[in-house]
């Protein structure tokens, strides 16, 4: 089954501004959407029925009667009488029946306590006139004025009864509505609309009721949605309608009338906050009284054996600690409704002034270790327990430091190497200090590393059995980087080692002449100066020259390499290096 919940939420928590927005739609009775051919009157299709003249809008600005006191009066039953009105929301919706109708309603509640009733609801509705979908849109006297519909529900209702003049409620109620056979008036054939029927009904929603006099009250308003469940003659299958009822009438009330017991004897309780305070701060105050006659002024009073109490002229107040001796104190309050002793009530609530705590301070550097000449970054982090004002100094037993804020800069110019102190100063506005320390180490500025000789590139002689010691064309990108390294590093000289193969004839000699063709290359043909080669053969056992590039300072390793006597060198133009032929 189909239900608006949304509507019924609506309805039940939003009754007035509901109803005073429907009594002012003043919506002209207009045609439904649906079939679009037209309609002989004589022959009619079942079709929505709406009143000619819709109800006009009601205004509802009249002053609410409005009581402090508490709801003394709670009937056992009530009767209500009045109007209703009943509407489609939409209109148009298929199958509805009930689009206008006029007619009365009447309940019966039996109220179980102050809040829940039980109730039962009959209401009667007519209309004297049917208008037709479609393109027909002329109206038509019907033969059912006097009756057209009749509901009757039962249900619980729920009041709020928190003031004697007014009380709101809302309800929902269950049942069934049985509406007449509508047929043509003057006809004699074919003169049935709609058929007689019998549904499910059910309503929620609520109202406001004013009392006039214990027995008599006024129901401004009663909004609700109305759910039924008729068939649709145009395809045969029952659905849900949704409409609004809207009432409104007299009430009378009967049985109850019991009055509320006298009120017990005032109570009174007191609270401070906070309940520990430094000399200076403000503490807040409040009162909770209890068994207030609402009839009545209560009237507060406040007074306290330390401090001075302002703005004391109702529940609440404070307390002013400005220059008070720190110790322990008692705020003292009095609630008055008249001069009865169950009219007034007195309450205690302690506090204690304490004495202001001196600061911390943590003092750290950053970096810890500096060479001599830097700086360390100095930060003081002080807390004062009462968030009083700060103020920074520093002193340091080598260099100078410097800054009156939460960091520092130690400079070093001048220290001595080793740790130096830096003390870190705070005062709060009371004159109340704090110490901390921390250490920089001064460290002397460590020695540039000594440079050390780079192996460049290694050349190899196997190739050519018949010239072993001659220079090749693939061992020059070797001797172009060498000359390269030498041209970039100008104080840097060279040591270029000899290899020979053990199994070579006169290895040392062979050796020796690689060494001497590699230098010559080098002299020659990259311009190198040749003051800056020296020459060696080594003791390693291949076909090979290494190049080892020494920059100044660099000590080059000579164990195991002999110096070369290069005038007792004999150079073979033939086999020193090997010029490209075209």
């Amino acid at each position: 089954m189909r239900m608006s919940v949304r509507m019924i939420a609506t309805s039940v928590f939003v009754v007035l501004l509901m109803s005073t927005l429907l009594l002012h739609a003043g919506e002209a009775a207009r045609p439904l959407a649906g079939d679009e051919k037209a309609v002989d009157p004589s022959v009619a299709e079942p079709a929505v029925w709406m009143l000619s003249d819709p109800m006009p809008g009601a205004s509802m600005s009249a002053a609410m009667p409005y009581s402090r006191g508490r709801n003394i009066d709670t009937p056992r039953f009530e009767l209500f009488l009045g109007y209703s009105y009943l509407r489609a929301v939409p209109t148009m919706a298929d199958g509805n029946r009930l689009v206008w109708m006029h007619g009365g309603s009447a309940s019966i509640a039996f109220n179980v306590n102050r809040y829940l009733g039980l109730v039962a609801d009959v209401g009667d509705y007519t209309s004297s006139q049917v208008r037709f979908t479609g393109a027909y849109t002329s109206t038509i006297d019907v033969d059912n004025a006097n009756q057209a519909a009749l509901t009757y529900l039962f249900g619980p209702r729920l009041s709020f009864r928190q003031h004697s003049r007014i009380t709101p409620f809302v309800q929902a109620l269950f049942g069934g509505m049985h509406a007449n056979e509508v047929t043509l008036s003057g006809c004699t054939a074919n003169c049935t609309l709609l058929p007689d029927e019998r549904t499910f009904a059910m309503t929620a929603g609520g109202g406001l009721d004013v009392r006039v006099r214990r027995h008599f009250a006024v129901r401004l308003i009663q909004a609700e949605y109305l759910m039924t469940r008729f068939k649709n003659y145009s395809t045969g299958t029952t659905a849900t309608q949704d409409d609004m009822r809207l009432s409104s009438g007299i009430v009378f009330r009967f049985g109850g009338g019991a009055r509320m017991p006298d009120l017990p004897p005032v109570e009174y309780s007191c609270s401070v906050n906070p309940s520990t305070a430094f000399p200076g701060d403000t503490i807040a105050v409040s009162g909770t009284a209890m068994n207030l006659n609402p009839a009545k002024t209560a009237v507060y009073t406040w007074s306290a054996d330390g401090g001075t109490v302002t703005g004391s002229f109702g529940s609440t107040a404070k307390i002013d600690t400005a220059d008070l001796v720190p110790g322990a104190y008692t705020l003292k309050g009095h609630v008055s409704e008249g001069a009865r002793a169950s009219d007034n009530a007195d309450c205690t609530a302690p506090y204690v002034v304490k004495a202001y705590e001196p600061p911390t301070v943590s003092c750290t550097a950053n970096p810890a270790t500096v060479i001599s000449g830097d700086s360390s970054t100095i930060t003081a982090t002080g807390v004062s327990p009462q968030n009083l004002s700060l103020t920074y100094s520093y002193y340091a037993t080598s260099g100078t430091v410097s800054g009156t804020g939460s960091t520092a800069i130690l400079s070093t110019v001048g220290a001595a190497l080793g740790p130096v102190t830096v003390t870190c100063n705070v005062v709060d506005s009371k004159s109340q200090t704090a110490t901390g320390e921390t250490s920089v180490t001064v460290a002397a500025l460590p020695a540039a590393p000594k440079p050390v000789t780079i192996d460049v590139c290694t050349i190899h002689f196997a190739r050519d059995v018949h010239r072993p010691s001659r220079v090749d064309n693939e061992a020059k990108a070797c001797l172009d980087q060498v000359a390269l390294n030498l041209q970039r590093n100008a104080d840097a000289t060279l040591a270029i080692v000899g290899n020979a193969s053990n199994d070579e004839k006169d290895n040392t000699k062979i050796a020796s002449e690689r060494a001497v063709n590699t230098k010559a290359y080098l002299v020659s043909e990259k311009g190198i100066d040749s003051s800056r080669i020296a020459l060696y053969t080594g003791s390693l056992n291949g076909m090979t020259v290494s190049n080892t590039l020494i920059p100044s300072g660099a000590t080059f390793n000579t164990t195991g390499d002999t110096p070369i006597d290069e005038s007792a060198v004999k150079m073979h133009p033939a086999t020193s290096v090997q010029h490209n032929t075209k």
